[in-house]
């Protein structure tokens, strides 16, 4: 195990991981500390608690996203497995709609 710091929103996290693993949760941190500046860009720094859960509320909501797009992917898919142009430009359009729209009303919380 490793203990590493890692900084979200100006502020020191210390966490432990398996070892090897440092490098991915960097850049999983790197993520939410993005997500959470562009929340206290839009709304402002409303507190550092209600950031964070707004951040990994919009995280959590990606990954939901991009498992209900990647079922529908698969129940589409070609008899090769991989799943048409169309079918992906219209998932990935989807998916591009749906950010905007949970930005636009976390942006007028």
């Amino acid at each position: 195990m490793t203990q590493i710091s890692l900084t979200i929103n100006d502020r020191a996290y210390d966490v432990t991981c398996d070892d090897g693993q440092e490098g991915h949760l960097r850049k999983l941190a790197e993520h939410l500390d993005e997500q959470v500046r562009d929340m206290a860009a839009a709304v402002g720094q409303v507190g550092e608690g209600r950031l964070l859960v707004l951040a990994s509320l919009v995280v959590a909501d990606e990954l939901f996203e991009a498992y209900k797009e990647l079922h529908a992917l698969k129940a589409g898919a070609d008899p090769k497995g991989a799943p048409g142009e169309e079918a992906a430009a219209e998932t990935l359009e989807a998916c591009a709609q749906r950010i905007e729209a949970i930005a636009t009303r976390l942006g007028g919380a």
